[in-house]
């Protein structure tokens, strides 16, 4: 409900929808915030469970595979949406949390030979996370203002069709000629 409809959905709307009485959900959440937080380690779990499906195989399969049953993300992604662009301290918190996800499952692939180590892993999760999150959320918003009403299943998929194929050329050959750029920038931020 709140991905369909946005987080200023009521508490009876997510009841009916899910056939018990609102004070149910009060008990079991204490509060609409309650029951956002609760949704929100649910979104953590499928996302970390699932990246860390995907990266678990020390090959390439596992990323394609996921990349193929993208649709099934959803209900997430329309979560997601609207928890950003509901803003305030529960999406800061969720933002953080995937942060710190990232870092542990990134972990995960470098220990597998997946991923090469980074410098600094923590700001490598950070940047990854704003950039997909970010990109996710301007395209499926500007979308959304085009077309409507989102079908969530297909606009993730055309997401994914239009930029799983630059996204995978940067990450595995890179797109600076000269790596001696890092080394500068890092002893200038040094100094």
């Amino acid at each position: 409900m709140f991905g369909e409809q946005g987080l200023a959905t009521g508490i009876r709307a997510v009841a009916a929808a899910a056939g018990v009485s609102p004070g149910l959900v009060n008990h079991h959440f204490g509060s609409k915030d309650g029951l956002r937080a609760a949704c929100d380690a649910r979104v953590l779990e499928i996302i970390r469970d699932e990246k860390l499906k995907a990266i678990g195989k020390p090959s390439p399969a596992g990323m394609i595979d996921a990349l193929a049953e993208i649709e099934v993300y959803a209900p997430v992604v329309a979560y997601m949406l609207r928890s950003f662009q509901a803003g305030g301290p529960l999406a800061a918190a969720l933002l953080e949390h995937m942060v710190e996800d990232a870092v542990a499952y990134s972990q995960v692939a470098v220990d597998n030979g997946t991923l090469k180590p980074s410098r600094d892993p923590e700001a490598r999760a950070r940047y990854l996370v704003l950039c997909h999150v970010g990109a996710m959320n301007l395209y499926l918003q500007l979308r959304e203002q085009r077309e409507g009403k989102l079908d969530y299943r297909k606009a993730i998929r055309d997401l994914s069709d239009e930029i799983s194929f630059p996204a995978m050329e940067l990450y595995a050959q890179g797109m600076l000629t000269d790596p001696s750029v890092l080394d500068m920038f890092t002893n200038r931020k040094e100094k």
